[in-house]
């Protein structure tokens, strides 16, 4: 199939755009100079992320089919986060000349499926030369007249839940940094993350005064909302879920691991739990996170760190 370079910009971008089925939310998609976008509530919830190979993938461990359901997924559990519905993302793609026309085409077939997965389009995009693969994802949802789930809304009385895996991407990446080849589930869920995409409708229709995608770490992650709200929150380490393929350090994995994009909320104490979710602690006056009534523990991720 030749490379990129030899197919040339346009031929490239047609040949991607042809793999890319649209929604109804896509009133006009690939070809023009910007897509058109359906906004029925009138405001668009808007999200972007770069990922970096070297940094954020690697290639020796993770195909371009995983690549790109990894990198929407990220973007696309942001929105839900917000309480919205994904309904578009918009892609720059940058890579080497030399990169081969089969690996981009998988690359955008994976960014298509999963947003089949949570009813959005990939509407548009660009591509460019650059010496190293980068991505730069924006994604697009719609709130249907609903108020957006922000950090800032969790009160002293609420309770804290989560809804999804914890801790297995985290898990995944360690072995494939010690040279292992498994156990595959724990190495499936760092190349392709599985966000529970209905977690922002379910946490909606029951109350939720907070939401976040835990993309971080648990406890980096809820003390956003903390920080946000003006809360403290206090986790139950007996009450996170913590599989026992995790291993014996299964518990810091669900509490400092990042990429596995589960759902974290606050819900006032009265509310029933939506179904699939999991009561992991409480809001209290005061500031921060505690595990346990003491500090958490390190190892959260930080692009910058010290």
């Amino acid at each position: 199939m030749g490379t990129i370079g030899e197919l040339g910009e346009f031929g490239l971008i047609g040949r991607l755009t042809r793999r890319l089925p649209q929604g109804p939310a896509v009133r006009l998609g690939p070809g023009d100079d910007a897509a058109v976008i359906a906004a029925p509530d009138g405001r668009v919830v808007a999200t972007t992320d770069l990922l970096v190979e070297g940094r954020h993938f690697r290639r020796d461990w993770s195909g371009p089919y995983d690549i790109g359901r990894k990198a929407a997924a990220q973007n696309l559990a942001d929105v839900v986060a917000m309480g919205a519905n994904p309904t578009a993302l918009l892609v720059g793609f940058a890579a080497p000349p030399g990169t081969g026309t089969g690996w981009a085409e998988r690359l955008f077939d994976g960014l298509a499926d999963e947003c089949r997965a949570a009813g959005a389009s990939v509407a548009g995009g660009d591509v460019v030369a650059a010496p190293q693969v980068t991505l730069a994802i924006t994604a697009l949802g719609d709130l249907g007249g609903a108020a957006p789930l922000t950090r800032s809304g969790a009160r002293p009385g609420d309770v804290v839940a989560v809804r999804g895996r914890l801790g297995f991407a985290a898990a995944g990446l360690a072995l494939l940094e010690a040279g292992r080849d498994g156990p595959e589930e724990l190495i499936a869920a760092h190349r392709r993350p599985e966000p529970p995409y209905s977690a922002g409708e379910e946490a909606r229709t029951h109350g939720a005064t907070a939401l976040l995608d835990v993309s971080d770490g648990l406890v980096q992650d809820l003390g956003h909302i903390a920080a946000a709200s003006g809360v403290r929150i206090d986790v139950d380490s007996a009450s996170v879920p913590v599989p026992e393929i995790l291993g014996p350090d299964g518990l810091g994995r669900a509490l400092t691991g990042g990429e596995d994009h589960a759902f974290a909320g606050t819900y006032p104490a009265d509310a029933a739990l939506p179904p699939s979710w999991r009561r992991i602690g409480t809001v209290a006056e005061g500031a921060g996170v505690r595990v346990d009534g003491r500090p958490p523990p390190p190892g959260a991720w930080d692009h910058f760190p010290a």
